[in-house]
């Protein structure tokens, strides 16, 4: 198991520039925007503009700040107005969001597509993960088999069962088993 403190992430603009992200795993270690299979961040979402396409991804997006917004993902509207949902949608997809009332942070899971999928769930209270995983305290904070984990700290799981006990909501991904040889990496 390792521990991913979110003091030691750091800014960096969105491929658009329309924002910044904080990265917190990806796979394979090393992987850029460009050469990800999976990659785990937060972006902060400061105004209303076009989201950042990534061909050949899908992306599960989770409001944990803020009021929301109103997508249009390929030219359909999607009311993302509920933090915690996770809102599963293709990243290659044009995308226009309009913040519904200020700045908001999401929860960003984007993979592969034609790759194995990672799974996300939002939970609270206790909860045994069967790993690999990558568990990260969202709006309060949780123990994973002891260690404490403040907002947006993570931990990325073995492939042995992890114990959570989130005081508030954790975001759980259920990462595609590794193989042989292949490592993850915290950003």
């Amino acid at each position: 198991m390792r521990t991913l403190r979110a003091a030691a992430r750091r800014a960096v603009p969105w491929k658009n520039g329309g924002g910044v992200t904080r990265g917190i795993a990806a796979h394979p270690e090393g992987a850029g925007t460009a050469d990800f299979e999976w990659r785990v961040s937060l972006a902060e979402v400061g105004a209303d503009g076009p989201f950042s396409g990534f061909p050949g991804v899908d992306r599960i997006l989770t409001v944990v700040e803020g009021a929301g917004m109103d997508l249009t993902v390929d030219g359909q509207r999607r009311l993302v107005d509920e933090r915690f949902v996770p809102q599963h949608f293709p990243g290659d997809a044009p995308t226009d969001c309009r913040l519904l009332a200020g700045p908001v942070v999401n929860f960003n899971v984007m993979f592969r597509r034609g790759r194995p999928a990672p799974a996300v769930a939002v939970v609270r209270g206790g909860l045994t993960v069967s790993g690999p995983a990558l568990i990260v305290a969202l709006d309060a904070p949780a123990r994973v088999d002891g260690v404490r984990l403040g907002p947006y700290d993570a931990v990325l799981t073995g492939e042995s069962a992890a114990v959570l006990r989130a005081e508030g909501h954790a975001a759980v991904v259920t990462l595609p088993p590794r193989q042989s040889g292949q490592e993850m990496s915290g950003i």
